[in-house]
């Protein structure tokens, strides 16, 4: 899943050492804003020190983040985790796109009429002859 926005908070980098291999580890969480209507925020965490580096995010950047999501349990308690793997700087903030320009309507078999102008059956006098029943 991917999505789009501005960077708008860098929480401080946890890391410890795994009880299970006894390996250093290190994960980071940012917060990003979309600009959607009606804005919306996640949060999702980068793990591992190399990717840190590697995707280097900083409070304010316009970014596209790819993700994925996953749910584990803990003391009967089910928490989702959305883990960022891949970060997309080419991007801007969403602008509407233009409505593409519709074809004026074909005219209609048989009826090629002109149009009168307006000052066609005028008087004289340059006032239009208004043939309007109302």
């Amino acid at each position: 899943m991917e999505i789009e926005g501005k960077i708008i908070a860098v929480l401080p980098a946890r890391g410890g050492t795994s009880a299970r291999t006894g390996n250093a580890w290190k994960s980071q969480e940012f917060v990003i804003e979309t600009f959607d209507q009606y804005p919306r925020k996640c949060v999702f965490r980068v793990f591992g020190e190399d990717r840190l580096n590697q995707m280097n995010i900083q409070l304010g950047e316009v970014l596209r983040v790819s993700f994925d999501i996953d749910a584990h349990e803990y003391n009967g308690r089910w928490f989702n985790d959305v883990s960022a793997w891949r970060v997309d700087r080419n991007v801007g903030p969403a602008q509407p796109q233009p409505a593409p320009a519709q074809p004026a309507p074909a005219p209609m078999p048989g009826n090629n009429d002109v149009m009168p102008s307006s000052t066609a059956g005028a008087p004289q006098g340059g006032a239009p002859i208004d043939d309007l029943p109302f």
